[in-house]
């Protein structure tokens, strides 16, 4: 099928190029025109495990092509995708939708038949119908049916979360566009895919309620690690015990430094102004979006009490800035809490990150960035493991603490064993343990 996609970030990019992948004729439209001459390069605006070889595969076969001229990739398409970013709006935390609404007017313009237009960005409930009246106010003669269909995509594992998804739900009651969302995603069907239909108010809130609930269940487990930690527990085996029940599921029930990333905080925060704006306000919700940015400065005063209740004139090194492994994605990354309040506390703040300084050195300022995990440790009177990447698991201890003024660690996301630091000589402080 021809399919466009309006917008070539995280979720356009991956989407596109998958389903070009299928064997569908995709266009990925964006108006950032350097961004568009990159991807046409072979360049990729994000780092995704597997994404290059992906879209430079599709784009040589000619499945995938690149443009800023959204009239040209529109007015053959039989599906066209909205795939663009929905921030928090500034001031009253509701989801910007304005680059939804002008893709709406783009796409009417440059319509020439029947189509149907997808919405694939994170979109409050009722922003299809408002989508719908924006396609037939401005061009009233053309036929449009309008989807709701969210993404599931983690980053880190977005293309194999595209290819082998739980679910895919797709909001409509037109029995056209139920034929055409059906043919699209017929090469999953192999797989037992199970592709949901259900209206489309249900399916904008689907989105936000799953990513409520997983931002829950962090949320949860991080205050029963504090619990752990005032009693003597292991919030480890806490997890598992719990965890093992498949009523409640292992997954997210990994204690830390509080979520991040770019769906979970501006997700929830949507999700609360909208049940509010109707009068059923999500009191749980609200509170697991207080506590998690409670819980990142929370982190920076463990990691003060670790260096003796000071870490004035000291030099703390960072290993990780991402919000989590497997991405440079930093937006609203606890590490950015973390590092600014150790800075206010007068710290000197050494980092590294495999995959995110280039976007780290965009929001944190005064940072020295080393070349890699030694070199940030090395000097250090505290080391902080902030995001659990790989390489940070096999890390030569020995190696870090002869290099360190003090062997103090903090560790964020409980990768080392308590028994194997503290054989090794370090003062170690984790999460729940």
């Amino acid at each position: 099928m021809r399919i466009t996609m309006i917008g070539s970030g995280y979720v356009g990019l991956v989407s596109g190029a998958c389903f070009a992948d299928f064997g569908h004729d995709v266009v990925c439209v964006d108006l950032d025109a350097g961004k568009i001459d990159r991807l046409q390069a072979g360049i990729m605006p994000i780092y995704e495990p597997g994404l290059a070889e992906l879209v430079t595969n599709n784009a040589r076969a000619g499945r995938l092509t690149f443009t800023t001229d959204l009239a040209a990739g529109v007015a053959d398409a039989e599906a066209v995708f909205i795939a663009v970013g929905t921030p928090s709006r500034r001031g009253d935390g509701h989801a910007d939708l304005s680059y939804v609404f002008a893709a709406a007017r783009d796409i009417a313009a440059a319509c020439t038949g029947a189509t149907v237009v997808v919405t694939k960005s994170t979109v409050p409930v009722g922003t299809g119908d408002e989508v719908e009246r924006i396609l037939r106010e401005a061009n009233p003669d053309a036929t449009f049916a309008v989807v709701s269909n969210p993404e599931f995509l983690r980053e880190g594992a977005a293309i194999r979360d595209f290819k082998f998804p739980d679910r895919i739900v797709v909001g409509t009651d037109d029995a056209r566009a139920r034929e055409v969302m059906s043919e699209i995603y017929r090469p999953l069907f192999i797989n037992s895919s199970p592709l949901m239909f259900t209206g489309r108010r249900t399916a904008e809130l689907i989105k936000y309620a799953a990513n409520a609930f997983l931002a829950t269940k962090i949320t949860f487990i991080n205050e029963i690690a504090d619990l752990c930690e005032a009693v003597g527990a292991n919030v480890q085996d806490v997890a598992r015990g719990i965890g093992s029940d498949n009523r409640i599921g292992a997954k997210f029930l990994h204690a830390g430094p509080g979520y991040g990333g770019s769906c979970f905080p501006k997700d929830t925060l949507a999700l609360i102004k909208t049940a509010q704006d109707f009068g059923t306000p999500v009191r749980i919700v609200e509170t697991v979006a207080a506590v998690n940015d409670t819980r990142k400065r929370a982190m920076a005063k463990k990691v003060v009490a670790a260096a003796g209740g000071s870490v004035r004139g000291k030099t703390v090194a960072v290993l990780g800035l991402t919000f989590k492994p497997n991405t440079d994605d930093m937006r609203d990354s606890p590490a950015i809490a973390v590092v600014q309040a150790l800075q206010d506390g007068g710290a000197v703040v050494r980092a590294f990150d495999p995959e995110g300084t280039e976007q780290a050195k965009l929001v944190l300022a005064n940072v020295d960035y080393a070349a890699d995990a030694y070199a940030a440790v090395a000097g250090a009177d505290v080391t902080v493991l902030m995001t659990e990447w790989e390489a940070f698991r096999g890390l030569d201890m020995d190696r870090v603490a002869a290099a360190m003024t003090k062997p103090v660690v903090v560790d964020l996301r409980n990768v080392y064993r308590p028994d194997e630091m503290a054989r090794r000589g370090f003062a170690y402080t984790s999460v729940g343990r």
